[in-house]
């Protein structure tokens, strides 16, 4: 019996091994499930006929772990989108506001660093830019994992901050906004023409924070595609060749998404680009004073503890996202 195609191709053979491993974890997740049930069952029943108060604590720690392993796998059915699984680019950008705003998206990068980090995914830096006193002014990276598209697709939007202002000696509140883009690293060949005569292609000189994210070199890229405004950059490959290779890899799938958003816009009737980064237009608002409050307006879902969401915890509000689209919800957020 000869092998499958797919083997004699080395990029297909990693995507096919990558899919058996999300399948076989996903079998294993259930057999657990399966077990803790039958455990819960096995301790009620002690419970009933010894008639022992004492077991009590233990089914409700092992009825919460049952409940959370459940919850985490019943989100992940959920991730169906023909791109889900795929890695994801993110690109944040402070709004007006100066240092306020460039300091409000270097928090937003450090948040979904930690998110990443805590799910055991990878962050790659594909192009920064300093505040000019604080800061980000915007950050290009890759988070590489299972689903990382799939989950980080619900931070795209306005996020906005209300707080009392480090940078303001009379101590006022203020709010800052930064956007948050997020497109799929599609790998595969996508089939979008592009005319060369429709692009402009600028190179610069790398920037940031030393070597700690990309090497300060003359080879980075900014492509600009003149009929839609899309500007993509990177600036943390080897070589001008390769930052241009990625770049374009980002402009095609930009387009795809937005061939296939609007497309979806004429059947659905879907709420049109939002691109003012500024009031009225955000989709999840981050309080530290007078009150802690993070609250996302497309879903409802909410909490006090900001710190927490500050340090990495998103999971409650992409959760609710992802339920909230599975039911047939409008999402304002999803437009390029």
């Amino acid at each position: 019996m000869e092998a499958p195609d797919f083997w004699d191709n080395p990029e297909r053979s990693q995507e096919k091994m990558k899919e058996l491993k999300s399948l076989k974890d996903d079998v294993e997740t259930y057999a657990s499930l399966k077990r803790q049930y039958e455990d819960i069952e096995t301790l009620l029943e002690m419970g009933y006929e010894e008639n022992d108060a004492s077991l009590i604590p233990e089914i409700e720690a092992e009825l919460q772990e049952f409940e959370e392993s459940f919850e985490k796998i019943r989100i992940k059915t959920l991730l169906s989108g023909e791109y889900d699984g795929d890695d994801a680019i993110v690109s944040l950008h402070a709004g007006a506001g100066g240092t306020e705003s460039c300091d409000w998206a270097s928090m937003l990068y450090r948040m979904y660093r930690r998110w990443a980090e805590d799910k055991g995914f990878t962050v790659e830096v594909l192009d920064y830019l300093d505040g000019d006193e604080a800061g980000i002014k915007s950050v290009t990276f890759e988070v590489r994992g299972e689903n990382a598209y799939g989950y980080l697709k619900s931070e795209k939007g306005v996020h906005r901050l209300v707080r009392i202002s480090p940078f303001n000696a009379a101590g006022k509140r203020q709010t800052s906004f930064a956007s948050c883009d997020v497109m799929p690293d599609i790998d595969k060949d996508i089939d979008i023409e592009i005319n060369d005569d429709d692009l402009r292609i600028d190179t610069y000189r790398s920037s940031g924070a030393g070597g700690q994210h990309i090497n300060k070199t003359s080879s980075a890229i900014r492509i600009t595609h003149l009929p839609t405004g899309i500007v993509v950059q990177c600036q943390n490959e080897r070589s001008q060749h390769m930052n241009k290779d990625k770049a374009m890899q980002m402009l095609k799938a930009k387009l795809y998404l937005l061939k296939e958003e609007e497309n979806a816009k004429k059947a659905a009737d879907i709420r049109g680009e939002v691109t003012e980064i500024g009031w009225g237009n955000q989709i999840r608002s981050y309080v530290l004073q007078p009150y802690t409050m993070v609250k996302d307006h497309r879903t409802g879902a909410e909490t006090g503890n900001v710190d927490s969401v500050l340090d990495g915890k998103i999971d409650l509000f992409i959760n609710a996202y992802l339920k909230w689209v599975s039911l047939g919800q409008k999402n304002p957020a999803e437009s390029p």
